[in-house]
């Protein structure tokens, strides 16, 4: 039972509803038959045509409606399109008469008769009352399956706001959580933290085309990640170029700038032939620059200009090539420090500036050691045709060590991936003992000691004598070599609250609850220091 009065909107079909002489009762058309429906009962029909081709056709829309629903009203709305199959024109005229339209959802039901019009328009409908820039739902008519004398044929309320809807809503949930693991590479990572950016680039990517910069260290798997992407935009159409890798460091003087823009013959010494460069190659693809903070200045400037202009001139050469990229730069510098130390071009750095993603160290994400301790095994059971497992006590004691404060992954997931290499190659009967880990932990500790100790204890010391100069008298042996040791966490973790994961690891692990950033808040208080201070020291240092 309806409430309020029914208002219904829609284009006049100029085809459908046309109809000359008394045969037009004999044929369906859309306009009329909303008026003969006897459980909808409409209390006032607008009308949207352009009288100055079909004033006719309305006079006699009005007059039959009149015949079939005389207690409907009926406004024609004169609305001109120069072109109703243009997207834009469409949309913006609806958009516009949404906009003016006196709405009174409080005292009248709205509805949007779908049925006519160009398909644009039917899309343009339903993209503004999904909106709800018309405060509506959706209209569908039909004809009858045969044609017969005063059938009205059928109709169906459409709500976009109904439940029955969930499981398209669901489906698109199970498309994104596909997307975002398989940016993860598959790896069902435990970090919360990076969950929720690899799902913030997984938006970007689909909807945006400007530039993206990933930051991180060496080994963190921005390589891996950019590769992903272009799968990603490319099983979306949304790319239908190459994808171009290219590590800036090992790009060095005129074969810098000819890598990568190209050149033509007698550009400088040794060019003999022309050469079409990097950046042409990735044309209608994904350009990849990792390590961008060591492309050269002259370089720098010549990139921004091919980003913006989607132009540029190969060295030598005159006459400029086109090549529309879509580019991704990673680094493991410190690109603000570089642009204020003048290595790099602050207006290339602003341009890149607009997306940037920080892709933590295995360090930063202890919590997925233990996946990609899995995803490593699985990844060498493919490449080697051998399933490699843990004894239930060597896998305890090696994620053990690997997050211990010990076990300092300079590589990162590269050296992890090693590390697992080497395990399963090792490997007798497909089991990895104790004695295989305890030799790899012991291999691991080498790696990683002596200068890279001395050098870690050479930086604590700075710290310590940087933040304590004024008090270091009065502060015990035994409490300098603790606090230097945090010191040096501190330096390194991105937060409080990650520095205080790895110094309180044992501890935390026998608790339900923590908050091990108000620990080490409490602590550095001991000695007048606070996180922040410590982080602005070091990169001083």
């Amino acid at each position: 039972m309806q409430n309020k009065p029914l208002v219904v909107i829609g284009f006049v079909g100029t085809v459908l509803d046309a109809a000359d002489g008394p045969g037009r009762w004999e044929k369906w058309r859309p306009t009329v038959a909303l008026g003969m429906y006897e459980d909808l009962l409409i209390a006032r029909l607008e009308l949207l045509l352009d009288e100055r081709k079909y004033k006719k056709l309305a006079g006699c829309l009005q007059a039959d409606l009149a015949k079939v629903s005389p207690e409907t009203e009926v406004r024609i709305h004169d609305f001109h399109l120069s072109d109703p199959w243009d997207f834009e024109e469409v949309f913006g005229a609806l958009h516009d008469f949404a906009r003016r339209y006196p709405f009174d959802p409080e005292r009248e039901d709205y509805l949007v008769h779908i049925s006519t019009g160009t398909h644009v328009a039917q899309i343009c409908w339903f993209l503004l009352t999904e909106a709800r820039f018309f405060p509506a739902r959706l209209l569908q008519t039909s004809p009858p399956p045969k044609q017969r004398s005063g059938d009205a044929g059928k109709y169906a309320i459409i709500d976009l706001d109904l439940a029955r809807y969930d499981r398209i809503a669901q489906r698109f949930a199970r498309d994104r959580a596909d997307t975002a693991s398989f940016l993860k590479s598959g790896i069902a990572t435990r970090s919360a933290t990076f969950n929720r950016m690899i799902e913030q680039i997984e938006r970007v990517a689909v909807r945006s085309k400007a530039p993206m910069l990933l930051l991180g260290p060496t080994g963190a798997g921005k390589s891996m990640l950019a590769r992903n992407l272009f799968d990603l935009k490319q099983s979306r159409h949304a790319l239908k170029g190459r994808f171009v890798e290219v590590n800036c460091a090992t790009l060095r003087g005129d074969g810098a700038g000819s890598a990568l823009f190209g050149h033509v013959r007698g550009a400088f010494t040794g060019a003999q032939n022309e050469r079409a460069g990097l950046l042409k190659s990735a044309d209608g693809g994904l350009l990849f620059l990792d390590e961008i903070g060591e492309l050269g200045l002259d370089e720098q400037a010549m990139l921004l200009r091919a980003i913006e202009d989607k132009r540029f001139p190969p060295l030598g050469g005159d006459r400029e090539v086109s090549s529309d990229f879509q580019l991704i730069a990673g680094t493991n510098r410190d690109l603000a420090v570089a642009v204020a130390e003048g290595r790099f071009r602050e207006d290339l750095y602003a341009r890149l500036n607009l997306w940037t993603f920080y892709l933590p160290g295995l360090k930063e994400r202890a919590e997925d050691i233990e996946p990609n301790l899995d995803f490593e095994l699985e990844r060498f059971a493919r490449l080697h045709g051998e399933r490699i497992t843990f004894n239930r006590e060597a896998r305890e004691r090696y994620l053990r060590f690997a997050m211990s404060i010990d076990a300092t992954w300079p590589g990162n997931f590269r050296d992890l991936g090693a590390s697992v290499t080497r395990m399963a190659t090792l490997a007798s009967q497909g089991r990895i003992t104790l004695d295989v880990v305890d030799e790899e932990t012991a291999r691991l500790g080498r790696l990683w000691g002596g200068a890279r100790r001395g050098a870690a204890a050479s930086a604590s010391d700075a710290l310590l004598e940087a933040l304590c100069a004024d008090r270091l008298a009065a502060i015990d042996r035994f409490d300098r070599v603790q606090l230097a040791d945090v010191l040096r966490v501190c330096a390194s973790a991105r937060s409080a609250s990650d520095a205080g994961r790895i110094l309180f690891q044992a501890s935390r692990e026998q608790r339900t609850s923590s908050n091990d950033a108000d620990r080490l808040r409490k602590y550095l208080k001991r000695f007048g220091l606070e996180f922040a201070q410590i982080h602005a020291a070091a990169r001083l240092l």
